[in-house]
């Protein structure tokens, strides 16, 4: 099985009194581990790597790292839409032992096709690390095409891609062109399983935080082949998977953790701020549905 693989966890930050938790993110790693989740990803969207400081993000990574001890791999996320300060976190995060990183497309100033690659090209030339792309359409507002994704492929230390379309099609046309040991891994909940049966390695996963064995069997179980057992979980984890955007990610998942005992507080940093009334219940039926509650 390759090193980048399966059911890999997009890790809360946990806060509280809006400070970092560092023993609660510590407690949460050794949850994840102890349940069979195959990668440890932190500061990506859900840990709200937006609202964390150069220096937070650091400390969470570094922290991170020492935690997992080697026992699966960490990918740490590192993007910006600054390409500068994209090369900055990426060099912290490679001192700081991580395995892998993880970089966003550019949110907001929206460069074009060119600009993407460029942006890409620049971050694998500084820093010598394996890194994974990350487009997410729905949060940057721009697509980074399955040509360009190609084209990206090419560049050393770039192995990979987390790929939040949404779309199977645009899933598929990325594993055709790109080298076959390009890894390919769903960037949302809803779209793991049949990723992987279209040739992807797994996913990074919101879900995870809350149910992370069920999640690590249905990867196994789709890695496998065994279809029957993957939609098993696959529709054992469906309620939850929709809740967990009930809310603003990751305002679910942290809420749902808090619920579990997993964390002290649940709250967001703003502007995110703590559940509403209806997204609570909603988020409470299903996880009594999936049996966690």
């Amino acid at each position: 099985m390759e090193k980048y693989h399966g059911a890999m966890v997009a890790l809360v930050t946990p806060f509280i009194n809006g400070r970092l938790d560092e023993q609660g993110l510590v407690d949460l790693i050794e949850f994840q581990i102890e349940n069979g989740t195959h990668a440890i990803v932190p500061c990506g969207t859900t840990g709200e790597s937006a609202t964390l400081s150069f220096d937070e993000h650091k400390r969470v990574i570094e922290l991170t790292v020492q935690t997992v001890a080697g026992r699966v791999p960490v990918i740490a996320g590192t993007g910006a839409n600054n390409t500068v300060e994209a090369i900055e976190l990426t060099q912290s995060a490679k001192e700081s032992g991580a395995d892998a990183v993880l970089s966003i497309t550019p949110y907001y100033n929206k460069p074009g096709q060119e600009g993407l690659y460029a942006h890409f090209k620049a971050i694998a030339e500084a820093v010598d690390i394996p890194m994974f792309l990350y487009n997410v359409p729905g949060r940057t507002s721009i697509n980074m095409l399955p040509e360009t994704v190609a084209r990206v492929a090419a560049v050393d230390n770039i192995i990979g891609i987390k790929e939040a379309c949404g779309s199977l099609e645009q899933i598929s046309d990325v594993i055709r062109l790109c080298p076959d040991d390009f890894i390919l891994i769903s960037g949302d909940d809803f779209t793991a399983m049949p990723t992987v049966f279209v040739g992807g390695k797994g996913v990074i996963s919101v879900v995870s935080n809350v149910y992370p064995r069920a999640m690590a069997d249905l990867m196994e179980a789709a890695l496998a082949g065994d279809i029957k057992k993957a939609n098993e979980f696959h529709y054992l984890l469906y309620p939850l998977m929709k809740t967990m955007f009930a809310a603003p990610s990751p305002v679910p998942a942290k809420k749902a953790l808090e619920l579990l005992g997993r964390i002290r507080d649940g709250r967001p940093r703003l502007p995110l701020t703590s559940i509403d009334e209806a997204s609570l219940a909603k988020l409470k039926a299903a996880m009594g549905q999936a049996g966690l509650l």
